[in-house]
C-alpha cells in the first residue's frame, strides 16, 4: 500500500497527502531557488523530518521510562550547498524538560541520534545536533 501521493499544482509547489489519514500539507521552492518561499520546501522537509524522527523516537522510549517528553521542541536549521544543489548540514538544538535523570538523558539522546531518518541521511551531510535539559 502507498504512502503518500503527491501532485505538482503548478507554480513550483507539491501537495501532499498522507494516505491513511488523509492529512495533507503544501511544499513551495524556495526563494533562493526560483520559488515563493510560502511554505516548507522539499528540502525543508528533510531537515525538519530529522527532528520529527528524533522527537518522536524519544517519545517512545520515554513512555517506556515513564518521562514526559511533552512541550519539547526542536529547532531546526537547515544549511544548502551547490554543484550538486543539496543538503549540506542540518543543526537541531533540541529543549528538553530539566527533570530527567543523567541517565535517563543518555538514554533518550541514544534513541534520538540513532532514528531511522537519521540513519537513513546520507553520511556527507552534517549532522549538529544539541540536547539542552532545562
Amino acid at each position: 500500500m502507498s504512502t503518500s501521493k503527491v501532485i505538482y499544482l503548478g507554480n513550483l509547489r507539491t501537495e501532499n497527502e498522507h494516505l491513511k489519514s488523509g492529512n495533507t500539507y503544501i511544499t513551495d521552492a524556495p526563494t533562493d531557488n526560483n520559488g515563493k518561499g510560502e511554505a516548507f520546501s522539499p528540502t525543508d522537509t528533510v531537515a525538519t523530518g530529522l527532528a520529527n524522527c528524533m522527537l518522536t523516537v524519544m517519545g517512545i522510549k520515554a513512555q517506556a521510562l515513564a518521562v514526559d517528553l511533552s512541550n519539547s521542541t526542536a529547532l531546526v536549521t537547515k544549511t544548502m550547498a551547490a554543484n550538486p544543489r543539496r543538503i549540506s548540514k542540518i543543526k537541531i538544538v533540541l529543549n528538553l524538560p530539566s527533570n530527567v535523570s543523567e541517565k535517563n538523558q543518555k538514554i533518550l539522546e541514544n534513541t534520538g541520534n540513532t532514528c531511522p531518518v537519521h540513519n537513513s541521511l546520507h553520511p556527507d551531510i552534517e549532522k549538529d545536533i544539541t540536547f539542552l535539559w532545562k
